[in-house]
């Protein structure tokens, strides 16, 4: 039986009225005010590459060209102007019911125009063929991707917050994750390392996992645990050194039954984890996605190495 690739590869106010005069003119007063509060002040972000973008007026119809851009959309409170989304926009649920307009790299642009975007978010897999058509069509694309950290993360939903007029929305999202990150280095502090391999492809195609220089792997570590393959670069492994390092844990995606295929492949089936039953799955979205909850991959993969430990809401 052929065992294909499994890939991996980011939210009232309430008015009083009354009868005199005076109480309608303070209402009246307090209602400017909010108004100057939300007004949008033209701003300018730097996108991936250093380009700056100018938004002259708040977004109000936009498209996501990649899931961790829709689910920053979402959490920051602005799902509303979400008009398009790809094929692999599948979180929150409600992104369901938006257009789509291809996938990461196939773009429908006749959608996109007949959506008339004010913005399109891009990210991961964004190519300068697509970012040609879209300057042909006039129009504007901001493109982020986050460095290989939390921090970078961070960064990105506040750009997104920024440009789309959320900004302390988008600081409370930052704020809940950092709470979350440091909810799981005071559980794991002081804690020994268990040998990890996560598994990303496997089988006649070869073996390919999260190695040193990748996020992944980096979740790993701060997870509590010792990546077999940090020491490697780039994504081809190779099962013989999974037999020889005889990892403590495996993990593989919670997609395509990867665990119970692991449990009978060649290689896998005789590591001591796979028959002494500590191979887990995880859902790949939330490690794999630069976006808000990346930080429930962390908790999600720390109580897996670490099921002792007890992480607070």
């Amino acid at each position: 039986m052929k065992r294909h690739l499994i890939l991996a590869t980011i939210i009232s106010l309430a008015l009083v009225f009354c009868i005199t005069g005076c109480v309608k003119n303070d209402a009246s007063k307090d209602s400017q005010n909010k108004e100057t509060t939300n007004q949008f002040t033209p701003i300018t972000v730097e996108d991936k590459d250093g380009n700056e973008i100018s938004i002259e007026n708040e977004p109000k119809r936009v498209i996501s060209l990649g899931p961790n851009m829709t689910e920053i959309v979402y959490a920051i409170g602005k799902g509303d102007i979400l008009v398009g989304r790809t094929s692999y926009c599948n979180y929150p649920e409600e992104a369901l019911n938006v257009a789509e307009v291809g996938t990461l790299t196939d773009i429908n642009f006749e959608t996109v125009a007949s959506l008339e975007p004010d913005l399109v978010l891009a990210s991961t897999h964004f190519t300068e063929e697509n970012a040609s058509k879209f300057k042909e069509l006039g129009i504007k694309v901001l493109t982020l991707y986050a460095e290989e950290s939390f921090e970078g993360v961070y960064d990105m939903i506040y750009e997104v917050g920024l440009a789309l007029n959320a900004n302390e929305k988008a600081e409370e999202v930052v704020k809940q994750m950092q709470d979350k990150v440091s909810k799981v280095n005071n559980a794991l502090e002081g804690k020994e390392k268990p040998t990890v391999y996560y598994v990303v492809g496997y089988g006649e195609y070869g073996d390919y996992t999260a190695t040193g220089e990748t996020f992944i792997s980096k979740l790993i570590e701060s997870a509590g645990g010792d990546n077999i393959a940090k020491d490697a670069e780039g994504w081809k492994y190779n099962i013989e050194s999974v037999v020889d390092k005889n990892p403590q844990l495996v993990i593989c995606p919670s997609s395509n039954n990867a665990k119970a295929a692991l449990e009978i492949a060649e290689g896998y089936k005789d590591l001591d984890a796979v028959k002494n039953a500590r191979l887990f799955e995880i859902n790949e979205d939330l490690i794999n996605r630069q976006g808000p909850r990346l930080a429930d991959g962390l908790v999600e993969m720390a109580k897996i190495i670490h099921p002792e430990i007890e992480i607070g809401d």
